[in-house]
């Protein structure tokens, strides 16, 4: 730069020394620095030029000559935001973050649309130890972002449900912008809507690099952990964060994931304290759930009906009264159930719950046409909202028949994990797989845990990897893992359930139903484990499925023909097994079961490689928790009485019996 003097240098050459500055403070600070000297030996106390200087020893590591030259500068310009927000970042490097986070709540009191000096000040609370405060200067940060055209755009396409143009967007935009939280954040949403979670999950985990503090963002991320069945990640990001303070939505969050992690007793803390602060129907609701699983039902009845006083028009409370066991609807809740269902403005899931009700409450009755009646309509309507791919599941049968032949076994013999200890038990829902499930839970080897959702999420991560686009294809995949993937897999899903469970026995209880479609992944992933399939005469099964209100998935079972046919498929699907891996499944028949008891828990107990044990025989007095809605039959001696109790209905079950078909004499055989 030249050395002539102060008056000499034009406003056009002061503009361009400052721009030059400017443009070395990301490439070259120390350069900068050097630049902003020399600016200001021309032109003395120039605000930008020492606001330059100030930046650049800031950035070189020189905190305490930052302040040196910022906080003079803000002294003298006490109204511009940008000294002090440096000064804040400055101070912050030299450990003090009061004055720090002072200075900086100094830039947005001056300029509330900061939002930078607004991202900065969650940081420095963070760092301060101050996580409300921290929340809500990001909480800032994330509304006055929003103003920006690019979030709003993000944004609106979002809340449109426009999810693959939201994608899009974002991801184009964070290409210049790739330390945009909010962007980040708008796209852990937009993937979390997708089911790609792993995307939001990698996009949670750069906004909180960025902003560790941002208490908001973990929260989220705790979510999408959850969402891909790893509970015990979730709970630590929880705690973390329960370690600041507390918050409503945090404590429900915990309680859930402990209930997944099967801590019921301290869920049941957790729910309480939560009620403590305010009463919630619910939450009241969710610790009924609890207490039923646990076994405490007087406890159980009572949350359910703390909930239906808080909230009459609250369906599932109802639902949830009506569905226990050993409970009965008084006459007095049967007619509040039937005032709320001629309220035309009962919203559409309550009314649902509410039909579900009081089909079971008149089923108690034994005034079996209003019953069915009631269910049916309750079915229509849940039927609306559900989609149902019979076209996919036909597929995936006839793909498996063709394709997982005896010889594609015979060379995958050596494949898999060596582990033996998962047994799985398959079937569909409401044919007495928890009752299997207890008996084998009651032998000193054996450990029972809950449905576990592992291999599902397994399979679908497998087809992401795989680059598989339809679920038809999903045979055809198979084929292409190699012995290395498979052992893999198999190891992958034994860390999975390790958060549930504890290997306190040599061996684990796998009871969710629908694995019967993931029998080949078994086979190739964990050739050792048991499975067991539970069978119950299709006629029985079907209308306990389409008496049932499920809390999610199984959405074949709001239709008799429907699952009439999901049932046909399975059938298929266990025969061709039984061809091609003879003796690999071991069949239990619900009937047989009931009639034939301590002989069939032998058979059990043998398949199994299990010594008897007598309190198999006393599985009733086994506590453990039991969170399937079987959690009271199973806490009392085999009775045989239900076995026949279907006939009540048989005059209005002629589609499931149409569509059964032929099934009907043979199904115990499944040939």
């Amino acid at each position: 730069m030249s050395s002539s003097s102060a008056a000499a240098l034009t406003a056009e050459q002061l503009e361009a020394s400052l721009s030059q500055i400017e443009r070395l403070l990301s490439t070259d600070p120390a350069a900068a620095e050097r630049q902003a000297a020399e600016l200001l030996r021309l032109a003395p106390a120039q605000p930008m030029a020492l606001l330059f200087q100030g930046i650049a020893r800031r950035m070189s590591g020189n905190a305490s000559g930052a302040v040196d030259v910022l906080r003079p500068l803000c002294e003298s310009c006490p109204e511009a935001p940008l000294p002090h927000l440096q000064l804040g970042l400055a101070l912050r490097q030299l450990g003090q973050d009061q004055a720090a986070a002072a200075s900086i709540r100094r830039a947005t009191e001056t300029r509330p649309d900061f939002s930078d000096a607004w991202r900065a000040l969650g940081d420095v609370l963070t760092a301060a130890g101050e996580p409300i405060a921290a929340e809500e200067a990001f909480g800032e940060y994330v509304r006055q972002s929003a103003r920006d055209p690019r979030v709003t755009e993000a944004a609106a396409a979002l809340r449109e449900n426009r999810l693959v143009e939201a994608d899009s967007f974002l991801r184009k935009e964070l290409k210049s912008a790739p330390d945009d939280i909010v962007l980040l954040c708008l796209l852990a949403d937009v993937s979390a809507r997708q089911r790609r979670f792993d995307v939001a999950e990698t996009a949670l985990e750069r906004c909180l690099e960025i902003a560790p503090g941002y208490r908001t963002a973990r929260h989220n991320y705790a979510v999408v952990l959850m969402r891909q069945d790893r509970p015990e990640e979730a709970l630590q990001e929880v705690e973390f964060l329960l370690t600041d303070a507390r918050s409503r939505s945090l404590g429900i969050l915990q309680a859930a994931l402990l209930v997944r992690l099967l801590r019921y007793e301290d869920a049941i803390e957790v729910y309480r304290d939560l009620l403590n602060e305010q009463a919630e129907p619910g939450i009241w609701a969710s610790l009924g759930h609890a207490l039923r699983t646990v076994g405490r039902i007087d406890e159980c009845v009572d949350a359910y009906r703390k909930a239906i006083a808080l909230a009459p028009q609250f369906g599932e409370a109802y639902w949830n009264l009506a569905n226990l066991k050993t409970v009965r609807i008084a006459d007095e809740e049967l007619q509040a159930i039937r005032e709320q269902l001629g309220r035309n403005e009962l919203g559409a899931e309550d009314r649902i719950h509410f039909h579900f009700a009081l089909g079971k409450a008149t089923e108690e009755r034994e005034r079996f046409a209003e019953s069915f009646e009631h269910y049916a309509e309750g079915n229509r309507l849940r039927r609306a909202s559900v989609q149902f791919d019979a076209r996919a599941l036909s597929a995936h049968v006839e793909r498996s028949k063709v394709l997982l032949t005896r010889a594609f076994y015979e060379e995958r013999n050596e494949f898999g994990a060596e582990s033996g200890e998962p047994v799985f038990i398959v079937g569909l829902p409401r044919a007495g797989s928890t009752l299997v499930e207890q008996i084998l839970a009651s032998h000193s080897l054996v450990e029972g845990t809950m449905e576990l959702p592992h291999l599902a999420g397994i399979a679908k991560t497998l087809v992401e990897q795989k680059g598989v686009t339809s679920e038809t294809r999903f045979v055809d995949l198979l084929a292409r893992i190699n012995e290395h993937e498979s052992r893999q897999t198999g190891e992958l899903y034994l860390q999975r359930t390790a958060a549930q469970s504890k290997r306190l026995a040599p061996f684990f209880i796998d009871k969710m139903p629908n694995n019967f479609a993931h029998i080949a992944l078994i086979q190739l992933a964990l050739p050792n484990a048991r499975i067991i399939d539970v069978r119950r005469h299709p006629m029985a099964c079907g209308l306990s499925v389409f008496k049932h209100l499920f809390a999610s998935g199984q959405t074949f079972s709001y239709s008799l023909e429907e699952i009439a046919f999901y049932y046909g498929e399975y059938v298929k699907l266990m025969t061709h097994f039984d061809a091609v891996l003879p003796g690999r499944v071991h069949r239990v028949i619900y009937e047989s079961l009931v009639e034939n008891f301590e002989s069939e828990v032998h058979r059990l107990l043998d398949y199994c490689g299990l010594p008897f044990e007598q309190s198999c025989l006393r599985f009733h007095e086994n506590r453990r928790a039991v969170s399937t809605p079987s959690s009271e039959q199973v806490r009392t001696p085999i009775f045989r009485n239900g076995l026949e109790h279907w006939r009540h209905y048989q005059p209005w079950l002629g589609p499931l019996e149409a569509g059964l078909g032929p099934l009907l004499e043979h199904w115990s055989s499944g040939t």
